[in-house]
């Protein structure tokens, strides 16, 4: 204790700490002077000291546990959560692109993760730049994506795809297209357009449409669906053209009415159309008391008219047209075909175009190429000479038509006359025969060998003077598909180009100024 009765604060405070620092000091200093109070706690430099002293101290606690508190292996900063973004980089990270980005990392981006977070320098590459942290993964996919990532992605993998690259577009495109079952409605009754077909039509230009032609009750509808989807063995009630029952021939009505529309697979358009000058319309015309349009006056004008329109329709719309009789031969209608070809609507042709194949030069004009098919033929219909009268007479009546009813078909050539040499008819036309359809009881009804003849021969069926039915079907399938597809319009048409063209057609054909003039004429 000092005099004024205080403890001596230099033995325990600030000198006691002085001999730590000062180990070379010599003994201890007499603190009970006067002014000993005011170097313990009020000398200012003594007080800075102790602040410079304190300070050191913690600044070296801090520098020997740096590495320890801030240095972290990269393995360990990559698992930090990622810094917060600035607002608009946050929709530049789509969701759905982790999967294909992971499984498309680049090369360096691999060998880097199986070399660890510590390596240095990866094996086989160069050594990286120093001391760049690695971004967070979500950064690094969502900002900088890699091209092959971004090559998938334009192929239909994004959620932002376009539609041309979407794969269920590119499936559906592969796809064969929807198939017929039955036909549909061309022109329904009352003559007017329907345009449920263009839902089976492609945007492709290979395709070839047949139409047909014929009076009443001749087999039009038979032929065109044997010639598209069935077979002779088939049950005619489920042809694709539904052909005329038993009740229907009994009572003298025709079945089909307007134009019918069916395609194949193989992209072959048929059109089956209603008889021309057909009888059975107009009797229903007069029975029934249906009005007729204001232009005509007559009921068989509006039949004959009705019959001249779909003619020159076909004859401008279809690359092949079918003409079926089933005797030889009717004169009225070749006098039809005549009229049909006069009122037809002009279409100019492409410039390629060559002349027609009955000699004559038509100009700019369109015609398709016309096949007579003789149906139900006999079996003196297939004899040679009776066969060189048809082309003959044939050709005469068509002599000045620019249609091309010859060149485009023979029977000479398919084999069915295989004894005939290719010079036998001096003038050859389009004409195909097609016998009677076969059935059991045709074929019971055939000449065999007498009991005296050989048993051989007794096993071997009846004389038909003809090939069978379904191979001369076959015969004409062919040669009717594999004709020439002239262009129909200055211009190459689609499957649904032809459809709207086809349109336009039946319009201009219903509003012509020629079959109007021809119908005041026959009144």
């Amino acid at each position: 204790m000092s005099e004024s009765g205080h403890s001596q604060p230099g033995l325990y405070g600030i000198e006691r700490r002085r001999r730590w620092k000062e180990p070379g000091s010599g003994g201890p200093q007499n603190l009970s002077g006067p002014g000993g109070r005011e170097r313990d706690y009020g000398a200012p430099w003594e007080r800075d000291r102790e602040r410079r002293d304190g300070n050191e101290e913690a600044g070296t606690s801090v520098m020997q546990k740096t590495p320890i508190i801030l240095s972290k292996p990269p393995a360990e900063r990559s698992k930090l959560p990622p810094p917060p973004a600035p607002a608009p980089a946050a929709p530049q990270i789509p969701a759905p692109l982790d999967k294909p980005i992971v499984l498309m990392k680049p090369r360096e981006e691999v060998k880097g993760q199986a070399g660890g977070a510590g390596a240095p320098v990866l094996e086989g590459a160069a050594p990286p730049p120093p001391v760049v942290p690695a971004p967070p993964k979500g950064e690094k996919e969502g900002q900088r994506p890699t091209q092959p990532v971004y090559q998938i992605q334009n192929r239909g993998m994004g959620t932002t795809a376009p539609a041309a690259m979407d794969p269920v577009v590119g499936q559906a495109k592969l796809l064969p297209p929807e198939r017929m079952k039955h036909s549909i409605k061309l022109v329904d009754d009352q003559m007017n357009w329907c345009d449920s077909a263009i839902e089976y039509l492609l945007d492709q230009t290979d395709v070839l449409v047949v139409g047909v032609l014929g009076l009443q009750g001749t087999g039009k509808s038979m032929v065109m669906s044997l010639l598209s989807a069935n077979t002779p063995e088939e049950d005619q009630r489920a042809y694709v053209f539904r052909a005329q029952s038993a009740e229907m021939k009994e009572r003298g009505g025709n079945q089909t009415s307007g134009i019918d529309f069916f395609i194949t697979q193989e992209r072959i358009v048929f059109l089956d159309t209603q008889p021309i000058l057909s009888p059975s319309i107009l009797d229903h015309l007069i029975n029934n008391d249906r009005k007729l349009p204001p232009e005509y006056s007559l009921p068989h004008t509006y039949v004959e008219m009705q019959s001249l329109q779909i003619a020159a329709f076909l004859f401008t719309v279809c690359h092949v047209v079918i003409v079926v009789q089933d005797w030889f031969t009717d004169l009225s209608l070749y006098r039809f075909l005549q009229t049909a070809e006069m009122v037809k609507p002009s279409t100019p042709s492409p410039s390629h175009e060559a002349s027609s194949s009955s000699g004559s030069d038509e100009g700019t004009e369109y015609y398709p190429h016309l096949v007579f098919l003789q149906n139900k033929a006999r079996r003196e219909d297939f004899c040679p000479q009776k066969l060189r009268q048809m082309h003959l007479v044939i050709d005469q009546l068509m002599a000045h038509s620019h249609l091309r009813y010859k060149g485009t078909l023979s029977m000479l050539q398919c084999n069915v006359f295989p004894g005939l040499p290719p010079d036998f008819l001096d003038s050859e036309v389009n004409l195909f025969l097609v016998p009677f359809m076969d059935t059991e009881g045709d074929s019971e009804s055939l000449p065999r060998a007498g009991p005296a003849s050989s048993p051989l021969f007794s096993l071997l069926p009846g004389y038909r003077g003809h090939p069978s039915f379904q191979s001369l079907v076959t015969k004409l399938r062919s040669q009717v598909m594999s004709m020439a597809r002239p262009q129909l319009s200055h211009t190459i048409l689609t499957e649904k180009n032809w459809f709207h063209y086809a349109a336009r057609i039946w319009d201009g054909v219903k509003k012509s100024s020629a079959l109007a003039e021809y119908s005041r004429l026959l009144a």
